[in-house]
């Protein structure tokens, strides 16, 4: 993975991604936050549902802090620790900006169905490369361009659209039960850039996108 992670705007490894708690299921027990960061995010979580909360951080000095927060951290890549993470054991998986950092983000999904309980979740926020600041700028300007954070972030591995999002999960084998843009843009150009296509593209307006997807062994 690329090492630049040091040189991260200041609260990136704290921010607490308010608008994924209305993902969580009403009844939960067992919560990982794979890139908890500092355990911002995930203690809220542990408040919010009195839930045994665990994450994993690739940051050591994030992971640290997280783990006088949480009930249990691993520092380090998650693809070093989901072999060790107990089978049939959580009700929900979170991935926060995640996934796109991965190398094979489908290999971690599909090992991640077998930590999960019968009918538990993955949920995830995944950026959206058609999101209109991005995308135009490969269209018109043809460029590709990456930056320090967002859609285009130097550190992410991957692309999606919410087209694929979908059927990355899908083709793994999970059931998608929610899946919808998050964070609209307040922009006009949106707008303005469907009126040739009869609004028929507007899912420009969205940096991310969340999913829940449920994985039922039976």
């Amino acid at each position: 993975m690329p090492m630049d992670y040091d040189n991260k705007p200041e609260g990136y490894y704290d921010n607490v991604r308010y608008e994924m708690i209305r993902y969580l299921p009403e009844k939960v027990n067992k919560i990982i936050d794979v890139g908890c960061g500092n355990g911002g995010f995930a203690q809220l979580l542990k408040e919010k549902t009195g839930a045994e909360v665990w994450g994993i951080e690739y940051m050591d000095n994030e992971a640290q802090i997280a783990k006088q927060k949480l009930h249990k951290v691993f520092s380090g890549k998650c693809e070093d620790y989901l072999d060790e993470l107990p089978d049939q054991y959580f009700d929900v998986v979170f991935f926060n900006d995640v996934l796109e950092h991965l190398v094979d983000p489908y290999m971690v999904l599909d090992k991640v169905k077998q930590k999960l309980v019968n009918g538990g979740v993955v949920i995830s926020s995944i950026p959206n490369f058609r999101y209109h600041n991005t995308f135009l700028k490969v269209v018109f300007k043809k460029d590709w361009k990456y930056e320090d954070h967002g859609v285009m972030d130097r550190t992410h591995l991957r692309f999606f659209t919410g087209k694929s999002i979908q059927r990355m999960y899908e083709d793994i084998g999970y059931s998608v039960v929610k899946h919808e843009g998050i964070n609209e843009s307040k922009s006009l150009k949106p707008y303005f850039y469907n009126i040739p296509v009869l609004f028929t593209h507007m899912d420009i307006r969205y940096p991310q996108y969340a999913t829940v997807a449920q994985y039922n062994r039976y």
